[in-house]
């Protein structure tokens, strides 16, 4: 399977305390190495001269393919950590917005942008390029102006037609004219907590496997790409209880390195029912 990734990769400072660190992330980031245990993982992204070459270099060796867009600076986030799940997002720089995107088709198409660098254009291109096109909102409806985060509301218009949509109960809400059955998928999570899930505009719950957590950076972006892959291959229960699964192991561990087998025996402890 084909995939391409289409976001900004960041430089991200994390504060603990009076721990400090820098490390990539960015919402393709996390969504890329989630899928590139599945899938031929490309990347569209724009970073500048300022991103580590060993980031880079990184990915290249777990085989994902990078279409750069040249950029004067990288995108980067300052993550002030609170606690596990509680954090300040500060903008510090932005890269160049993504435009267009390379030739040839994809057998899925991951929209993650982080600070607004998807226009809608893009958008309608990926729906050109693949019948399985998914989204998360949180990079469209988050402000590209430097500074601390902030958000902003959009048109729900521009996610009409995709095959899978991910926000949170915190982004939902900012989305304006926007039906669930719009989207063939709509995933609403809610941290550890009961999320929600539609198909075809049908609500279901469902409740994630509590684990141990030390912090939640990439939950979303991997449960987005999970479920995507999952989604592909089972029914839809099956690939949100999966996906689920695969989300509270990578949280627990901040790696990829578990089996399918320890998956599949998670995905059986975690609730999904229709509402």
């Amino acid at each position: 399977m084909k995939c391409l990734v289409v976001g900004h990769l960041v430089r991200d400072v994390i504060l603990r305390g009076s721990k400090a660190e820098s490390r990539i992330g960015g919402g393709a980031y996390y969504s890329a190495i989630a899928l590139s245990r599945f899938c031929d993982v490309e990347v569209l992204t724009s970073v500048g001269k300022d991103f580590p070459e060993g980031w880079l270099k990184e990915l290249r060796e777990r085989g994902i393919e990078l279409h750069i867009i040249p950029s004067e600076k990288s995108t980067s986030y300052r993550l002030h950590y609170l606690d596990a799940n509680t954090r300040e997002l500060s903008l510090l720089s932005v890269a160049e917005e993504i435009a267009s995107m390379p030739e040839g088709d994809y057998d899925m198409v991951v929209l993650n942008p982080v600070a607004g660098e998807i226009p809608p254009e893009t958008v309608e291109e990926a729906k050109r390029k693949s019948s399985f096109v998914a989204a998360d909102a949180q990079g469209f409806i988050r402000s590209p102006e430097i500074g601390k985060l902030r958000l902003r509301g959009i048109n729900g218009d521009l996610f009409e037609g995709l095959k899978v949509l991910h926000a949170d109960v915190s982004e939902i809400n900012l989305i304006s004219r926007f039906d669930p059955g719009e989207v063939e998928v709509l995933l609403v999570s809610n941290g550890s907590e009961e999320g929600r899930a539609y198909l075809r505009g049908r609500e279901y719950s469902y409740l994630p496997v509590k684990v141990p957590v030390e912090e939640s950076t990439g939950a979303g972006d991997v449960f987005l790409a999970a479920f995507s892959y999952f989604y592909t291959q089972c029914p839809f229960i099956q690939a949100l209880k999966r996906a689920a699964a695969f989300t509270a192991l990578f949280l627990k561990h901040r790696n990829f390195t578990f089996s399918m087998d320890e998956v599949n025996e998670l995905a059986i402890m975690v609730g999904a029912r229709p509402v």
